[in-house]
């Protein structure tokens, strides 16, 4: 029961506080945390949120309904661009793959620069409809929560802290970055830290993806991916009957494969996951192919299963050329890496994750430590510190088409004022 009231007692406080009521923070917010939701400046850019969140749904539909297929984000590019414009960001442009990037300077006050990114690109491809349907405060369309949501995030974020009037010691770059869906691999986000002279100065990284504002993702579920073609003779499935048969290789790799306990302390797995090949029913095929995707939250534990799956298919390949003829040729497999995500950790009692805990409880949610794979894995992979944040409001369905969020209120924008306050955290409120 006294567990109950304290409960209920703290989701008062935090809702006051949402309100612009007398309290100004939370009991357990940390520093700096408590500092900022107690200025002016943060509760003037809070309010600005709630007030602009209609100006933010109309963004999100906006950028929705602008096509992002894979490798195909130039559209949705060039309007984001836009926006940066308009937002007042500076020194804002369109790198060599796509990102899009733009800069809001700080005093000067602590060297390093804090990164805020969501990914332009969705799974759907092109000539996907990707027009909005709404029905209340539900909005449905391909890609609106993954990640168009978290794109006009970035924005009304922005706003925010303009209208906040809000000053950081940091400079913040703002990233809208291509190529973190599929075998995009992160594409946009590597592009950055392999190639921006300002990757140099980031000294911490926030992505924007997915709409539940109590999830931290501090855990970079690593990635290997291959495309796996088996090659053999052919002939006619009568006439040559006896040959060796690369469909044979394949299954005994897939069988192999399945034969294997991963850990599930790191949570190891792995799948096979698309096929096809062939010439006809009634030919021995002379090639077939295979998709694999392994991961794991531990790098060491994924190099592991990646050696064994190595073997699993040289052995498979072995066995078939040994258990049938090979007088018109032999099999052979291809092992193609279609993706390679780094895994990474950010530590759960890094200032970063601490603050970023903070701010969620700032505004009445429970934060959450997760694992997945993001935009965050590369600069985690570096030993940058980086989270990946919800953007509010609730979501259903991503990869669907039937993808759907809802933007009802007060949980809409708690998301938007938890990032908003982690950022701010990261970059160091000036007074």
């Amino acid at each position: 029961m006294i567990a109950r009231r304290l409960r209920a007692l703290a989701g008062i406080a935090a809702a006051l506080l949402l309100a612009g009521g007398a309290l100004a923070a939370p009991a357990k917010v940390d520093d700096p945390v408590k500092g900022i939701v107690a200025s002016p400046q943060w509760k003037a850019a809070r309010d600005s949120l709630k007030a602009g969140h209609d100006r933010f749904v109309a963004d999100i539909i906006t950028i929705t309904e602008i096509p992002a297929p894979p490798f195909g984000e130039e559209k949705r590019g060039a309007a984001v661009r836009a926006m940066f414009d308009q937002i007042g960001l500076v020194d804002v442009r369109v790198d060599s793959v796509g990102n899009v990037i733009g800069l809001r300077k700080g005093t000067g006050a602590e060297s390093g620069l804090v990164v805020i990114a969501a990914h332009l690109d969705t799974v759907f491809p092109a000539g996907t409809d990707v027009r909005v349907k709404r029905q209340g405060t539900i909005l449905s369309a391909p890609g609106v929560g993954d990640d168009s949501r978290g794109v006009a995030a970035l924005i009304a974020i922005a706003r925010a802290l303009d209208a906040g009037k809000i000053r950081t010691k940091r400079d913040i770059l703002f990233i809208a970055n291509v190529g973190e869906e599929g075998q995009g691999d992160l594409r946009g986000v590597r592009h950055f830290f392999g190639n921006d002279p300002l990757a140099k100065r980031v000294s911490a990284f926030f992505s924007i993806d997915g709409t539940d504002a109590s999830r931290i993702v501090t855990g970079g579920v690593g990635s290997k991916r291959y495309h796996a073609i088996f090659r053999g003779p052919g002939g006619h499935s009568y006439g040559a009957f006896g040959l060796v048969n690369p469909m044979v290789a394949m299954a005994k790799s897939v069988a192999a494969l399945y034969e294997i306990t991963p850990p599930t302390d790191p949570k190891t797995t792995y799948s096979a996951s698309v096929t096809g090949g062939g010439t006809s029913v009634n030919s021995i095929p002379n090639a077939v192919f295979m998709e694999f995707d392994m991961r794991s939250v531990s790098a060491a534990e994924l190099a592991a299963l990646d050696g064994k799956f190595r073997a699993i298919v040289e052995k498979a390949v072995a066995d078939e050329n040994a258990a049938r003829s090979t007088r018109a040729g032999t099999i052979s497999v291809e092992l193609k890496v279609i993706g390679e995500r780094p895994a990474g950790h950010t530590p759960d009692d890094s200032p970063l994750v601490r603050n970023t805990q903070a701010a969620i409880r700032a505004v009445g949610l429970s934060p959450e430590l997760e694992a997945s794979s993001t935009d965050s894995n590369i600069p985690m992979s570096l030993g940058i510190p980086a989270v990946t944040i919800g953007s509010g409001g609730k979501g259903a369905r991503a990869h669907a088409l039937d993808e759907h969020i809802d933007v009802a209120e007060p949980l809409s924008s708690q998301g938007l004022i938890a990032g908003l306050t982690s950022l701010v955290a990261a970059a160091g409120l000036a007074r």
